[in-house]
């Protein structure tokens, strides 16, 4: 299968290295990382093994081509690149997968391109891009796939074999929506409490008055001291259960033990440092819109009341300002 990798930041890279060690026809899109892949090719430090492979490489995408499928694992805040990077890769027959976080991600790409070819995957995986074209990985891995506004066809399940081929475990939710949702439920408070924790906001997130400003500068909070700390433990508590609440009210029945099972699937992972924090630490725009307004907006129209959240889109949305 000839695939297209857009977006080989940590996500596009790893499961891009682990489809091309499988055997397929791998080529990556890339900007800054293009010389050194080409000389080094991607090499993932993991926990199943390390290995180096060596995908094909380009600077524009009509060097690539129509491609059987296009995986996309580029940032939600770079979706506006869709139009100029997508077209040339994708075909009649080509089935487009995004790998990214949060909502309205198929939802953009259903403005470019008909809905049949569009799918959507969830990761649950511990991963770090730590130089050019190196990829760490720390824990998890699976990817659940789905159809967007369908439910799944024969075509879906056969790219569902071809990851597990990869020694990716993969599942078919018949409910892509759903599953955007129970993946929400992880990366509204981690990714968010990471980075307002690094600010030093709890008080706002309570609602209270701002801390004072020699607490801006307050370490980084990875995911084992949000587990740990009892104060922040019950904030994820409090936003798992908002996250949950909407998602039920948007007629998706997500269970309230997931967040005791994604509680316990977050210990494995020692000090994670979740995309959010790491994004801030870089300087980068925070994915704001698909992590945390869009499911703000959503909760509002569905009649949910979400105060955490929204203190936590106030908090994130004033860092990332600055």
């Amino acid at each position: 299968m000839k695939i297209a990798v857009v977006g080989c930041g940590a996500v596009g890279s790893f499961y891009g290295a682990k489809l091309c060690q499988a055997g397929q026809d791998v080529h990556f899109l890339l900007r800054s990382d293009y010389e050194a892949v080409r000389r080094n090719g991607v090499t993932v430090h993991s926990i199943q093994g390390d290995f180096t492979v060596r995908p094909g490489c380009a600077h524009r995408p009509g060097a690539i081509g129509h491609s059987d499928l296009v995986l996309i694992g580029l940032k939600t805040t770079a979706n506006d690149q869709f139009p100029r990077l997508l077209p040339p890769l994708v075909g009649t027959a080509t089935a487009v997968l995004t790998l990214q976080n949060g909502l309205g991600n198929e939802e953009a790409l259903a403005r470019l391109f008909p809905v049949e070819q569009i799918l959507g995957g969830l990761c649950f995986v511990c991963l770090n891009r730590v130089e050019p074209g190196v990829i760490q990985h720390t824990d998890h891995g699976q990817v659940v796939l789905g159809e967007f506004q369908r439910p799944p066809s024969a075509r879906t399940r056969e790219l569902a074999a071809l990851f597990c081929e990869a020694g990716v475990p993969c599942e078919v939710t018949e409910r892509l929506a759903q599953a955007h949702w129970e993946k929400l439920v992880w990366n509204v408070p981690f990714n968010g409490l990471g980075v307002a924790g690094m600010a030093g906001y709890e008080a706002v997130l309570r609602g209270v008055l701002p801390p004072d400003q020699s607490r801006i500068a307050a370490s980084c909070l990875p995911t084992d001291t949000l587990l740990k700390d009892p104060h922040w433990a019950q904030l994820l508590r409090e936003l798992m259960n908002e996250v949950i609440a909407a998602a039920k009210a948007l007629g998706m029945p997500v269970l309230p033990e997931l967040a005791d099972r994604l509680f316990a699937l977050t210990g494995t992972m020692g000090a994670y440092k979740a995309s959010t924090l790491l994004d801030y630490e870089k300087g980068l725009p925070l994915e704001l819109e698909s992590l945390f307004l869009e499911p703000l907006r959503q909760a509002r129209r569905a009649g949910v009341p979400t105060p955490r959240l929204e203190n936590l889109c106030r908090v994130l949305s004033a860092l990332d300002a600055r």
